[in-house]
């Protein structure tokens, strides 16, 4: 019943911080100055009349508490609410987002987990040597960039080389599949890129701890005293069982790689969630920011939790 309870426990957790982060994401919006009939671009100067229309329309004549109970009802029935700026639903702009925002960074994520997981077992395999110093180096330097000023050198480097800003070329007009294909290739390489090599530092300094701690075992002695070839150990037997931490990394790092990539998107202009986020900022749009912030609140938990879990199944020591 140890584990039954650990993961009806976690879950329980999960679910409590969702209700808090909802509560949050409520509250902190309309902490923001200005409102958001005021900001509607479309009513820039709108009389005192058609302001207090829109302001019963959008039900912001109620009181706050009142908004909050309207809120948590919409939420129970699916519902994300109406966005003030097109009037369209809320979660039909986040899914036309993110199907935008997902291919750009499982690019990057695979890109990071990929060459993260390789140099991290070269630096702790090859560890006091210069490969190991040359890989330590570059990691750290890439983990500790601000994404938004490593987008801004790679637009520097690449312009007029690679397409660095938008989706695709808006004067293709009606391509055939493979100029499509290789048109949004061009425009998702740099986005991609960025938050790749961001990833990768971090993928590379924790696989190279997991896979130092797993080399001084006993049983990696053993295999050596075996005569075992250098690749066998490090794949079969070193990299294996440094999979644990490398496993609850991966995890962990899903739900903040959607939400990491608003700053990616901002600066090439990448249709996606982080580019809807800053407009509905802009335009105190607080249906689209709150349906925004409460997907990437939740995913964050949800792989959290995925987490946990996993290294429950990996360990379960954890319980005892």
């Amino acid at each position: 019943m140890r584990g039954t309870d650990y993961v009806l426990k976690r879950v329980g957790f999960a679910i409590v911080t969702v209700f808090v982060a909802v509560t949050i994401n409520f509250v902190l919006f309309r902490l923001a100055p200005g409102d958001a009939v005021t900001n509607l671009s479309r009513v820039p100067h709108a009389t005192p009349q058609l302001r207090h229309a829109l302001e019963v329309q959008f039900g912001l004549d109620k009181s706050k508490w009142q908004q909050y109970v309207i809120y948590l009802k919409q939420l129970a029935h699916g519902n994300l609410g109406i966005s003030y700026t097109n009037q369209q639903p809320v979660s039909t702009n986040l899914r036309d987002k993110l199907i935008n925002t997902l291919p750009m960074v499982t690019l990057g994520t695979v890109f990071a987990i990929v060459f993260g997981t390789f140099t991290g077992v070269i630096a702790a395999w090859r560890r006091g040597t210069k490969a190991e110093r040359a890989t330590v180096f570059s990691a750290l330097g890439f983990y500790a960039m601000p994404t938004q000023w490593l987008g801004l050198m790679l637009i520097i480097i690449f312009a007029g080389v690679l397409p660095t800003g938008g989706m695709t070329n808006e004067f293709l007009l009606d391509p055939p599949f493979w100029t499509h294909v290789r048109d949004l290739a061009s425009h998702i390489f740099l986005p991609a890129l960025t938050l790749g090599l961001v990833l990768y530092g971090e993928y590379t300094l924790i696989v190279r701890s997991a896979m130092l701690e797993t080399l001084g075992e006993d049983y990696i002695l053993t295999a050596r005293a075996k005569g075992l070839k250098p690749r066998t150990i490090v794949r079969k037997h070193a990299l294996r069982n440094a999979l644990l931490p490398i496993t609850t990394l991966i995890a962990l790092s899903l739900g903040y790689i959607v939400a990491g990539a608003i700053l990616v998107e901002i600066v090439f202009s990448w249709p996606g969630i982080g580019s809807a986020v800053n407009d509905a900022v802009h335009q105190r749009d607080y249906p689209m920011l709150q349906g925004a912030f409460l997907v990437l609140t939740v995913s964050v938990i949800f792989f959290n939790l995925v987490a946990d879990l996993l290294y429950f199944r990996l360990d379960p020591r954890i319980t005892e």
